[in-house]
């Protein structure tokens, strides 16, 4: 049953992932005050269907110098990271519990840089060398900062699993005694998930498409698949960690989709330099900060 009820979920989660962007083209289209999809079905219910056997179904063009073998594994390499990520999905029975549950998402979300610096490099393409090594630094930058602000939430609930972090806020919200941190934890998760204002790898005006401008058709489907699926648990993640309920988890996780959404209609992208100064010298030393201070807190409470 265990096993039958994980293989249900990285479907639910697939099929999620498909409805995220129907989702995604009716708030932008709100946002610019235009009509999302609306033609394909039933308010556009099978738009996201018509997506996928569209990019199936299209040509794929290889060059001869390309890594072929690598090339053709990092799409599938950054859907297994994915999903991955959702072992750590919370039942109130009859889940793998994992005792260090969030160093095991600190440890698979690291090597999700290598997927991104991989899919520049073995493409052999300049423009996409260029968009990964921009993406790998960015990436690298607020994962240091996403880490402070979990272990401060780790060392104020007292463990490592996500169930037990969940039980601590049954009182209270981390939310109410971590609103700063809440916030940078958002900003940190557009930047880990490369969602606008900080898509800074797929600069369209500079890099035509980023680290997966050599991938079309299922290559960059499963990449596309990979990186909504990342939203997703992100948005999961985050209202446990600050939220905690389980009564009105869904309604949460919804809001925070929402939320990323909402930034990606309404701010422009950041300069490069401007991003990664943002990282080191405000980000990072405030997640710092509020790291010893609610350690302080942990030891006054003992």
């Amino acid at each position: 049953m265990i096993i039958f009820s994980y293989v249900l979920l990285l479907v639910m989660v697939l099929v999620s992932v498909a409805f995220f962007t129907l989702m995604e083209r009716k708030v932008l289209g709100y946002i610019n005050l235009r009509k999302g999809p609306n033609k394909v079905g039933f308010v556009g219910i099978f738009q996201p269907f018509s997506d996928v056997i569209k990019l199936f179904c299209k040509e794929t063009n290889y060059m001869m110098i390309m890594n072929m073998v690598f090339y053709l594994i990092i799409p599938g390499l950054s859907l297994v990271l994915m999903l991955m990520f959702w072992v750590l999905f919370y039942w109130l029975s009859g889940q793998i519990e994992i005792e260090y549950g969030m160093i095991y998402f600190l440890c698979v979300s690291s090597l999700g840089v290598y997927v991104i610096l991989g899919a520049g490099w073995f493409s052999n393409s300049k423009y996409g060398l260029l968009g990964s090594f921009r993406g790998l630094a960015q990436v690298i930058s607020y994962e240091v900062s996403l880490a402070m602000i979990l272990m401060g939430v780790v060392f104020l609930s007292g463990s490592y699993e996500i169930g037990l972090i969940a039980d601590f806020q049954n009182e209270l919200w981390m939310f109410f005694g971590m609103i700063g941190g809440f916030f940078m934890w958002i900003v940190s998760c557009l930047a880990e998930t490369n969602r606008s204002p900080f898509d800074l790898s797929e600069g369209e005006s500079e890099l035509v498409s980023g680290f997966n401008i050599e991938y079309g058709s299922y290559g960059f489907a499963v990449l596309f698949m990979s990186e909504y699926g990342n939203i997703i648990f992100m948005s999961m993640i985050s209202s446990i960690l600050f939220f905690g309920t389980f009564g009105m988890i869904s309604l949460i996780v919804l809001l925070v989709m929402y939320l990323f959404l909402l930034v990606r209609g309404t701010l422009v992208r950041y300069r490069y330099d401007v991003l990664m100064m943002m990282a080191w010298k405000f980000i990072l030393p405030v997640s710092i900060n509020c790291f010893y201070l609610l350690l302080l807190i942990k030891i006054c409470m003992i």
